[in-house]
């Protein structure tokens, strides 16, 4: 799964929602993540912190599902349909953590659709694990990445319409980020999110990837794939009202992360096949101070 905001999980967040007092089981969840999203609550109040931690709990547990190995294809998507239900209306086998997001829901007035598109990103890779074009990518990225921007965006709070945009393009970049540095490890499950018209632009085969073969034409090929990541930041940038910096703070620490991340696989010739890139405590806290201090 490469969802940016959720990082990995062993799986037991299947369950781990399922009984009372699940705004403590939720908070444990994120928690437990040590993802950039929940990095990032830091910069919220109480209210919306404690909102957001409910949002990510869900996307947390449905992207569980799907990446389950306990898990039959078929069970899956009976468990992800069953989602697509309790987020509009009770029922007496749902979780606590429905309710919850239920009201969420129509705290911010959100309709459920919103998340389906979420859940959509999610049955796509029950279904796929490789994608011609990056047209094709581009929708599973809206699905898995924009979808949560556009949400999380509600929950933050915005006056200008335009911060829709920026949900959008930020979405993208982190998700092509994201999916750079999780090459190798993607392959583990047999998945490949590098558009395959780009592995035959450079002239590197499918083949070549399975093996892990590093050299010349997979730098280009992730080169390729890293200018790309940046357009989609620039565009970020370039459509984020200025009245809504403040609120979109959290986001713009993400945003801060994953360019870092993007600057060290560059910096490094994308290895990607032997390391994992990730930004140490310090360094992440570094990038929470910094967007906050811009805010004064």
């Amino acid at each position: 799964m490469k969802r940016p905001p959720l990082g990995r999980s062993d799986g037991s967040n299947i369950k781990a929602v399922t009984g009372a007092g699940s705004t403590a089981k939720s908070a444990e969840i994120t928690k437990q993540s040590k993802s950039n999203l929940a990095l990032a609550f830091v910069s919220l109040g109480p209210e919306r912190r404690r909102d957001m931690t409910t949002f990510y709990a869900f996307c947390r547990v449905i992207d569980d599902i799907a990446d389950s190995e306990e898990l039959s294809a078929e069970q899956k998507q009976i468990d992800l349909t069953k989602w697509r239900g309790w987020v509009r209306t009770p029922a007496a086998d749902e979780p606590s953590l429905a309710s919850e997001l239920r009201g969420l829901l129509a705290k911010y007035r959100l309709p459920p659709d919103m998340l389906d598109e979420i859940i959509t990103g999610v049955e796509m890779d029950l279904h796929k694990s490789t994608y011609h074009s990056f047209e094709e990518l581009r929708t599973y990225c809206y699905h898995v990445a924009s979808a949560v921007g556009l949400v999380s965006i509600e929950i933050f709070g915005y006056r200008n319409p335009r911060c829709k945009e920026y949900a959008v393009e930020l979405g993208l970049a982190l998700q092509v980020t994201n999916i750079i540095r999780d090459v190798g490890k993607d392959l583990e499950k047999d998945r490949i999110y590098l558009p395959l018209e780009d592995m035959e632009r450079f002239d590197y085969s499918p083949a070549e990837l399975r093996n892990k073969t590093y050299n010349e034409k997979f730098v280009r090929l992730l080169q390729f794939e890293s200018e790309r990541a940046k357009e989609f930041f620039r565009r970020a940038a370039a459509v984020l009202p200025r009245e809504d910096r403040h609120s979109m703070v959290a986001a713009e620490i993400m945003g801060s992360v994953y360019r870092t991340l993007l600057r060290r696989m560059e910096k490094d010739s994308f290895r990607v096949f032997e390391k994992h890139y990730r930004l140490n405590k310090l360094e992440k806290a570094g990038r929470v101070i910094g967007q906050m201090w811009k805010l004064l």
